[in-house]
């Protein structure tokens, strides 16, 4: 049952779920030691399919590709392995806490999309605003290269910029297409399904497949395709047919300060003024595009 504003429910789950997503970071950055970040992946992706299959056949729902969900069932995926692409080369070149900031902006793409492609999501003068501050907040987190300590790249910050784009593709043709009309859970079999092989075709180009190979790194891998794909996203895709795309999106701010505070704490990664300063901006513009309009 769709709802046209954020409840108590709601607004606990993505709160949950910003820790989890922020503690997968630390995750995909440990196993890309052992795994090569594209290879892992389409990995994840073809493991995923597995999981999601039995799921779906146990609820009684098995699968089915419909002719009519075709072009954006295709749109959805390659949108699913761009951004993955980019965010797995990301915690690979740079830190996560710069990915962090980053990678969360994505509310700020998805809103700007939103006014033009889906109706009743218009950008007033207060989310502009709040627009310009994000927007201010990630140039800054990409252009400061002092608070970095040599711990990160340009190219990783922009593979990180590109993950956000391709997460708010996703959101944006989930809500925007046929897709909408399809659960949550088939949704995500359409990504995985078509970024399975792309990724894993794609790999080569990225070097070795394998590098110094441990079986924490299959651990790791095995928790992403369960419960980072199977189970997270699935819950995140229910959460946006219920709950307006700016809203859910909105509370994806609190994850860039889990992840800046868990990259400082467990990975022992630099944290300076400007990173702060940066996710400050972030986490108040994407509050202020979320602010409820005046009725």
């Amino acid at each position: 049952m769709r709802k046209d504003h954020m409840d108590a429910f709601g607004a606990v789950s993505l709160t949950l779920f910003g820790v989890f997503l922020a503690f997968n970071q630390i995750i995909i950055k440990l196993v890309n030691q052992g795994i090569q970040p594209v290879f892992f992946a389409g990995l994840r992706s073809a493991l995923a399919i597995l999981c999601l299959w039995a799921w779906l056949v146990w609820k009684g729902r098995p699968p089915r590709f419909e002719r009519r969900y075709l072009l954006p069932g295709i749109a959805v995926g390659l949108a699913f392995a761009g951004e993955f692409l980019c965010l797995f080369l990301a915690l690979d070149l740079t830190t996560v806490t710069r990915t962090s900031i980053i990678l969360y902006s994505m509310p700020v793409w998805l809103a700007i999309a939103a006014h033009f492609f889906l109706p009743g999501e218009r950008i007033t003068a207060l989310k502009a605003f709040g627009l310009t501050l994000a927007f201010a907040g990630v140039a800054w987190a990409i252009l400061d290269r002092s608070s970095a300590k040599g711990q990160a790249s340009l190219v990783g910050d922009l593979c990180a910029l590109f993950a956000a784009w391709g997460w708010a593709a996703i959101a944006l043709i989930a809500r925007g297409t046929r897709l909408r009309e399809m659960r949550p859970e088939m949704q995500l079999f359409w990504q995985v399904t078509i970024s399975a092989p792309v990724l894993i075709l794609a790999a080569p180009l990225f070097g070795p497949l394998l590098r110094d190979f441990q079986p924490i790194h299959l651990a790791g891998l095995i928790f992403q395709a369960a419960a980072v794909v199977s189970a997270g996203f699935v819950f995140w895709l229910w959460l946006l047919s219920i709950y307006p795309a700016a809203s859910v999106a909105s509370f994806s701010f609190l994850t860039p300060i889990f992840g800046v505070a868990l990259g400082w704490l467990l990975l022992g990664e630099h944290v300076g003024p400007v990173t702060v300063a940066a996710a400050a901006l972030v986490a108040l513009g994407i509050i202020l595009i979320n602010r409820p309009q005046r009725r």
